[in-house]
């Protein structure tokens, strides 16, 4: 069995996940998100608490048993696949998937924009990878399921 450290990062103080509070139209669908990035972490708790101005900045730090009962999809770069995927995701919002847990790189604010001129067909698929490969590519592990949620167990939550 495979154990993940991840780092959450967030304005909001909670103590359990809750998939219901998730939001829409996200790189993998509704999830609870998460990254093996310690300092990617930090980074979304710092924007997002610029970005609503309430709460704080927390980071969480989580281990999840990657264990066989999970079905697992992980996406090892910036390949057309994760980019249909993301795009699914975005245009139709909710979960175009069946899978409990995905890992794969994260379309950020640095990539958006070459990414919606493709959802928007003014790229073509090799254009956009083209582009996309200059971006460093942080990571992402987001959770779809209450069975990869009770695989997540919280080490420590830190106000920063």
């Amino acid at each position: 069995m495979t154990v993940l450290t991840l780092y959450h990062g967030t304005n909001a103080l909670f103590d359990e996940v809750l998939l219901a509070k998730s939001r829409n139209r996200r790189d993998f669908g509704s999830g609870f998100y998460t990254t093996t990035i310690r300092e990617q972490a930090e980074q979304w708790a710092r924007s997002m608490y610029k970005r609503y101005q309430q709460g704080g900045q927390y980071l969480y730090v989580f281990e999840l048993d990657m264990n066989s009962s999970l079905s697992i999809k992980e996406f090892k770069g910036l390949t057309l696949e994760w980019l249909d995927f993301i795009k699914d995701n975005r245009i139709y919002g909710g979960i175009s998937h069946h899978f409990d847990v995905v890992r794969g790189p994260v379309a950020n604010d640095n990539t958006m924009p070459t990414i919606a001129l493709y959802v928007d067909g003014l790229l073509s698929v090799e254009a956009t990878l083209t582009q996309l490969a200059y971006f460093k590519a942080n990571d992402q592990v987001s959770l779809h399921t209450q069975l990869a949620v009770e695989q997540l167990h919280l080490l420590e939550r830190t106000a920063l």
